[in-house]
């Protein structure tokens, strides 16, 4: 079974250059620029090309032929994702419009005791928590320290909406000081729970027939705290335009026996890849993980 090497293709160079073509060619250019990108990626990174292809092959069973043009769909959607992330965050010009289905339970989460949203690397939902406003409290969104802590400080530096703040995960367990003053303070804590890094705990589920490993710490944390449990995505359907989803919020407990936990451990996890095959059911282009996310044999 593969993990995800706590690294995505481009980190802080590519972020800079996405700023400095949203700044100056503008979002119209840089989408168009993007088709050079794609087909380089295509070309020249079998390691992101070759386990979006067997994605496609082998978890919705599309032809060859139907395979490789969703190939070029899933980077040209990535390059589209990362853009408006950029955009948005820095206050460029770009207009977005959302579709908000379910923000009443985030609203129900912000008047009462704060909770999660656990999302996965489907679409772009960090963003539409960027355009929650209305939502009166504020969101945390919990990052893994390896791969985005200059990433974090270049954007620090154009985000103009403060309302959004970044927790880096650290070895030395300190974001989960910060993640409790934030549940303390009823406010919103954001993480992923679809990937894991090299020797960190998981736990085993099922995702569109097979079996995949997830990442112990989101679930333990949602558990550990009782609190609301809300699962999220924003997928792009135009260029213009996003579908913000977050299901009715739920609290699972941590029971004291191990069976007890176990259990619950197992709904939550089932809830959640639930959710996300919904999502990937409909938007299979938006899938980006790029890395042998489920176990395969020989591989």
């Amino acid at each position: 079974m593969s993990s995800w090497k706590g690294k995505t293709r481009g980190g802080l160079a590519g972020y800079r250059f996405f700023i400095f073509l949203l700044k100056y060619p503008g979002l119209k250019f840089s989408y168009f620029f993007l088709r050079l990108v794609v087909l380089y990626f295509v070309l020249f990174a079998p390691k992101a090309r070759n386990p979006i292809y067997w994605y496609f092959r082998n978890i919705h069973y599309f032809g060859p032929l139907k395979s490789v043009r969703y190939l070029f769909k899933n980077f040209y959607a990535l390059g589209k994702v990362l853009l408006d992330k950029v955009a948005l965050l820095s206050g460029f010009s770009a207009r977005f419009t959302f579709d908000f289905e379910g923000e009443k339970y985030l609203h129900q989460m912000a008047s009462e005791e704060g909770g999660f949203l656990i999302g996965a690397h489907i679409g772009n939902w960090e963003i539409a928590g960027q355009l929650l406003e209305r939502i009166d409290t504020k969101v945390h969104i919990l990052m893994v320290e390896a791969e985005h802590e200059r990433i974090k400080a270049l954007l620090d530096n154009v985000m103009v909406k403060k309302k959004i703040d970044i927790i880096a995960m650290k070895d030395d367990l300190s974001h989960l000081i910060e993640i409790k003053k934030a549940l303390d303070n009823n406010e919103i804590v954001a993480l992923h729970g679809d990937r894991f890094v090299e020797g960190a705990k998981t736990i085993t589920g099922k995702l569109m027939g097979r079996e995949a490993l997830f990442p112990f710490g989101p679930f333990f944390l949602a558990l550990k705290y009782n609190r609301p449990v809300t699962f999220v995505s924003a997928v792009k359907e135009t260029d213009t335009h996003y579908h913000f989803y977050a299901t009715r919020p739920r609290k699972y407990s941590w029971p004291k026996d191990p069976a007890g936990r176990k259990k619950q451990q197992e709904k939550i996890l089932a809830d959640y890849t639930s959710e996300m095959e919904r999502i990937l059911k409909k938007y299979p282009e938006q899938w980006f993980n790029y890395y042998y996310f489920w176990d395969i044999p020989n591989n």
